[in-house]
């Protein structure tokens, strides 16, 4: 068998998700930009009048709207125009917002900022996995799928490296910089061999999946006919709401939809989007601005290690691995606020403890419930179905992103870290006995899985159906 050349479809994802960086930037805006705009002399200077808490909470909180609509207009566009031009086209409503946030005059400005970053940001998060899942192999799929948390969080670091440092304009056009970046990169990437397929051009499949593979045209042969072969079967359905409901395919969705539950009731955007504040109100001895880089720094190493042991492990132990820490580390976080808030004498002695806790949180959620809900919903559902459930769980995941980070900051701060270290409590069982484990397995193998049968049910079944 011809050898192809693995590095392509690592360096084509890598370029593919310059948008995610750009992505992270944006989510993590906040952290910063917050003490900017609610500043007296800063906020009058940007806005007219200082930032109130209430307003900055729909600052924080209105980009996770956007997003809900986000996967649907992704949805579409991927069907008519492509996976390529479609996340090309996700550019246009992030570049938009940070024309709004560059020329705003009043909140309503950032407001409107948000929202259309929130709409991008839903295009890209339903897109670029689906991208990612199309050019990759089997033994770098795993890997691939846990570039999207991997880059995101270098948009998180830069943002909480120079934010507090450079002024409210200069973020803005740091933020702009992404797009001709993105755009130009991007633009010399094929176009998925399965877009290509279903639109029945089998040449177009062919030439992408060389130029993905790094081989021959006779050396992709074999695979593109397997391609083809999923292709037309899915085809030959149509998928529709009806058949979430059918065999395998409401398992892989219940546990999708379970999994971005998890993943956003852990706290984690509550903790990306107000991070300088949760350092500010902890009274810790280390400067908020400090502290949040160190902990944006471990949140990028960590990230970078998902993509190289998540294929050796296996998802499911590194998932389980995630929750333990991320529920150790909120109700740590939890118990310290709320001896903070009795005026404990203990306090001052464990003041080290929210940075500490934040690191392992973070360093967990990178490892695993960052990356892995979004790798494992590209594997457990069929292309046509994929097709009608991604923008659902996508669009899911964003509204209760959006209860997590619009009512988090009216809560008390041990409330908000116990209930969700609970809720990663309730996850961790969840992921026990429910969550299957696909490494190193085909997709017939893992729908065999969720079906419940066995390899030799599977084939009896086939058998019969010969006859």
């Amino acid at each position: 068998m011809e050898a192809g050349k693995l590095w392509r479809q690592y360096i084509i994802a890598g370029i593919t998700n310059i948008l995610i960086t750009s992505i992270g930037y944006c989510m993590g805006w906040t952290s910063p930009i917050n003490r900017k705009l609610s500043d007296n002399s800063t906020g009058s200077e940007i806005l007219g009048k200082p930032a109130t808490n209430e307003e900055l909470a729909w600052v924080g909180s209105l980009l996770n709207i956007g997003a809900i609509f986000g996967p649907f207009v992704g949805g579409y566009l991927v069907g008519r125009i492509g996976r390529k031009w479609g996340l090309l086209s996700s550019i246009i409503p992030i570049l938009v917002g940070w024309i709004l946030v560059v020329v705003a005059q009043n909140i309503a400005f950032l407001y409107a900022a948000r929202i259309l970053w929130g709409v991008g940001v839903g295009m890209t998060f339903t897109i670029s996995p689906m991208y990612c899942a199309e050019i990759a192999t089997n033994e770098a799929r795993g890997a691939l799928g846990s570039y999207l948390q991997m880059f995101i969080t270098f948009g998180f670091l830069l943002v909480y490296a120079i934010g507090p440092f450079i002024s409210y304009s200069a973020v803005a056009y740091v933020g702009i910089a992404f797009m001709p970046v993105f755009f130009i990169s991007f633009f010399f990437m094929p176009e998925t061999p399965t877009y290509c397929l279903l639109k029945g051009d089998r040449e177009a499949a062919a030439s992408s999946l060389c130029t993905i593979r790094g081989r021959s045209r006779a050396g992709v042969e074999a695979e593109l006919s397997l391609i083809e072969a999923d292709v037309k079967a899915s085809m030959e359905k149509t998928a529709s709401f009806k058949d979430i409901s059918r065999g395998s395919n409401f398992k892989a969705f219940y546990i999708s939809c379970a999994l971005q539950f998890f993943q956003q009731f852990c706290g984690i955007n509550a903790v990306l989007f107000y991070m300088t504040d949760i350092f500010a109100s902890s009274g810790s001895d280390l400067e908020p601005a400090i502290s949040t880089i160190i902990v944006g720094a471990v949140q990028v190493a960590a990230s970078c290690v998902a993509p190289l042991v998540v294929d050796r492990l296996g998802k499911r132990p590194l998932l389980l691995i995630s929750l333990c820490g991320t529920a150790v580390s909120n109700l740590l976080l939890g118990v310290f606020f709320l001896l903070l808030d009795k005026d404990s004498a203990v306090v001052p002695s464990i003041s080290f403890l929210p940075v500490l806790c934040l690191v392992v949180f973070i360093l967990s959620y990178c490892v695993g419930l960052g990356p892995l809900p979004w790798a494992i919903l590209s594997e457990l559902l069929p292309i046509e179905v994929k097709a009608v459930v991604s923008p659902i769980v996508t669009a899911l995941s964003w509204l209760l992103s959006f209860l997590v980070t619009k009512f988090f900051p009216s809560l008390d701060r041990h409330v908000g870290f116990l209930v969700f270290g609970g809720c990663c409590v309730v996850s961790l069982v969840f992921s026990l006995l429910v969550i299957p484990e696909t490494k190193g397995k085909s997709f017939s193998e893992i729908q065999m899985m969720l079906s419940g049968k066995k390899k030799e049910e599977k084939a009896k079944d086939n058998n019969v159906m010969k006859r």
